[in-house]
């Protein structure tokens, strides 16, 4: 049985990492768009992560979920 390595990380190339279709409405996006859905995101992930660390901390106070949430965020690498 031959296993095969699996990068995950996308080489210099990102298209192939896309679907045609996918690509098609991004490049008809004005910038103010692309802004919009980029900050939808970030706030989405946000939202996620303070539901995560709710679930894990139930009793933690909401101010308390909050500056977890800041924290991470802030030193979140990609």
């Amino acid at each position: 049985m031959i296993i095969r390595r699996i990068d995950l990380v996308p080489d210099k190339n990102p298209d192939q990492y896309i679907h045609p279709v996918q690509r098609r409405i991004y490049q008809s996006m004005t910038p103010a768009r692309k802004l919009e859905v980029a900050l939808s995101l970030y706030h989405s992930a946000r939202e996620l992560k303070a539901a995560a660390l709710r679930t894990r901390y139930p009793d933690l106070p909401e101010n308390e979920i909050q500056a977890k949430v800041k924290e991470i965020f802030l030193y979140a690498r990609t």
